[in-house]
């Protein structure tokens, strides 16, 4: 099963405006309700049976059960039968609510992290159609469930044989989109190995350096508009809390957010099409960016959104029908991909590489990138055929030769 995201801006009017609005209001009391709820269930059971909380909780049945997503959808739909406020939102939407919510907790309790948050009217901004009426999609509309048919901007045509199968609305700062899932019923296989590979290097200093050479700087995305940023956010902290400066200041702030996301993400593209032409194979560090963003530079980390690019870089391989893989990102920058020699470490200071086995010197960077593509290339259990320093070269792994990997190796028959 194939499965695209399509993304079109909406058109729609005052009336569909404020359904939409509606919905998310529905959602948003749902999510805090049903959230508020599981807490409290767990307050109730956090003390021992002789013994009283510090705080003051709920007293809940000790056969109650746990308010897992089937209990709270019954509940939902009792709770439908004398509530008008609930009525006025489709009643797929709030089951989807209720599974986000499940889905939230069950991520909490396997990844450690904290309860999920409660939603506001800024935090809460989208919404899920699980099904979609017959035929929905014309040039100029596409009909939602209880919005009827809502005028929309077809940037690009639907694939062939692709069907519409779910839809969320969202609310962004420059009005609203809407995702259509697209689905069909095929079986893609992955990439295979073959052609020129290619190995990157992500950092601080050099956004991506590759084997071959290039270098790219890391672009400041957030620092070049954060200076208006701050602007706007020291304007915000004398706005009365509720007013309407108060929040039209909060638009502002949105769409300058909204800018620098949006530049981020197009240059993403951009330089994943860029590293994967002319390439057969790409292979990249496997890094835990999350833990980038714990440290002293979390700012720059999240201002050049490595995870994303990372997401970006995989879908434009399989789009190209590039092989894409990632190897171990322990000692890339210690060993020499030249001669395979352990240099030692290296501060972030330095940033030129010296082999004193071999001689062999280039940039920290892309020697960092050379030995990933090494990695990449010995994990495919082929082996290299000619020795190829800081040289472009291509190959094919068919015929058992690779070329161009920057380290002497025997062919593997």
């Amino acid at each position: 099963m194939l499965i695209l995201t399509y993304e079109y801006k909406l058109e729609p009017t005052s009336e569909q405006v404020d359904r939409i609005e509606n919905t998310l209001d529905v959602c948003r009391s749902v999510w805090n309700f049903a959230l508020l709820y599981r807490k409290d269930w767990c307050k109730s059971r956090k003390s021992l049976i002789n013994a009283c909380s510090i705080e003051r909780e709920y007293i809940m049945s000790v056969d109650e059960p746990f308010p897992n997503y089937h209990v709270q959808a019954k509940q939902l739909t009792e709770a439908k039968k004398n509530n008008d406020f609930l009525k006025s939102a489709n009643a797929q939407v709030l089951q989807q609510t209720l599974r986000t919510l499940d889905r939230a907790w069950d991520e909490m309790k396997a990844r450690g992290f904290g309860f999920p948050r409660f939603k506001n009217k800024y935090r809460l901004r989208s919404f899920v159609f699980p099904q979609l009426n017959k035929d929905p999609i014309s040039v100029d509309s596409i009909k939602l469930p209880g919005l009827k048919e809502v005028k929309w901007r077809m940037s690009r045509p639907i694939p062939d044989g692709f069907v519409p199968k779910q839809a969320r609305i969202v609310r962004k700062a420059s009005g609203y989109f809407v995702m259509l899932s697209l689905q069909l019923n095929i079986d893609v296989p992955n990439s295979c190995p073959h052609g020129h590979p290619r190995g990157l290097d992500l950092g601080y200093d050099k956004f991506v350096a590759t084997s071959d050479g290039l270098e790219i700087k890391r672009p400041r995305f957030l620092k070049t508009l954060q200076y208006k940023l701050k602007l706007l956010s020291r304007r915000l902290r004398n706005k009365q809390k509720g007013s309407s400066n108060r929040h039209k200041l909060n638009q502002k702030i949105a769409r300058l957010h909204q800018r620098i996301s949006d530049t981020r993400k197009d240059w993403h593209f951009k330089l994943s099409h860029q590293l994967v032409s002319d390439a057969g194979m790409i292979f990249i560090e496997d890094i835990n960016f999350v833990s980038w963003q714990r440290g002293m530079l979390s700012k720059q980390s999240a201002d050049a959104g490595f995870g994303q690019f990372v997401s970006i870089l995989e879908w434009v391989c399989f789009l190209r029908n590039v092989y894409f893989a990632k190897v171990d990102k322990d000692g890339t920058s210690q060993t020499c991909p030249n001669c395979g020699a352990h240099t030692g470490k290296k501060t972030l200071d330095v940033r030129v590489h010296c082999c004193h086995e071999c001689g062999y010197t280039t940039t920290r960077d892309v020697a960092a990138s050379q030995e990933v593509r090494n990695r990449g290339i010995s994990a495919l259990g082929h082996s290299v055929a000619q020795n190829v320093c800081r040289l472009e070269a291509t190959g094919s792994i068919g015929h058992n030769v690779l070329v161009g990997t920057g380290r002497s190796r025997k062919l593997a028959s």
